[in-house]
Parts: structure tokens; sequence; C-alpha cells
């Protein structure tokens, strides 16, 4: 699966705070590096319809078990609400047992900077 590009649900207001997520996951074994990537597609769909969702991107390198995630949302609570939506939280549950670790982290930028940098999400996630 390639990288998925920056794609934008919902262009920001310009001159706004942006709240960012980045996660990164790594899967126990290469069987379930396939099950997040068929579960993907769904989720991306979801993520592009999904209220005060700003850009999302997501890197995989599913030989290496690997997936990061990188988005920015309008609040903490968009992003709160997609996360438990009917199409995140079926997938993201179903795989909690197929995962090996999981980091995440959050920070604000101003919409102005958008779309994100992937270094700097890894620096973040490090």
């Amino acid at each position: 699966m390639p990288t998925l590009p920056w794609t934008v649900p919902n262009p920001p207001p310009r001159d706004t705070e942006v709240h960012v997520f980045a996660s990164r996951f790594e899967t126990r074994t290469l069987w379930g590096a396939l099950r997040f990537m068929v579960r993907t597609p769904g989720v991306w769909r979801g993520v592009s319809r999904a209220p005060g969702a700003y850009g999302a991107s997501l890197k995989a390198q599913p030989l290496k078990r690997t997936f990061w995630t990188l988005s920015a949302w309008e609040s903490p609570q968009a992003l709160k609400e997609f996360a438990r939506s009917r199409v995140h939280a079926p997938a993201s549950g179903g795989l909690a047992a197929q995962m090996r670790d999981s980091k995440y982290a959050r920070w604000t930028v101003s919409s102005n900077d958008l779309p994100l940098d992937w270094a700097e999400a890894r620096r973040q996630l490090s």
C-alpha cells in the first residue's frame, strides 16, 4: 500500500488553531498488517466524510508491519467523535489484539501550516 496523500475533507478557516493527531502502529505479525490494510479503505472513506476533519494522510510499510497516521482536526472533540464513530471504532477495536506497539502524539498548529509535515510527525512520535 503506498502512502495515502494528504486529503482535505473540510478546508479549515485561515489563521485558526488546528488540533493534530499522529499515530504509529506496529502489528505483531504480517497477518496483522494485512488485516490493518484491509480495514484502511473503510476508515479512510470515513475520514473523508468526518465533520471537523481538516486533513489526513497515512504511511504504510506492511512488510515491516508498521503504519503511521497523521491528521488535523477542528477540535479534540471532532477527533474523539470520529474515533468513536461506527466507521473507526469497530476497525480499531478489531485490530487491538494484532498490535505489538502503538504510539500517539497530539499538538496544535495554525491552519496556515497545513498540510502537515511527516518529519514533524515522526519527531513528535519519538
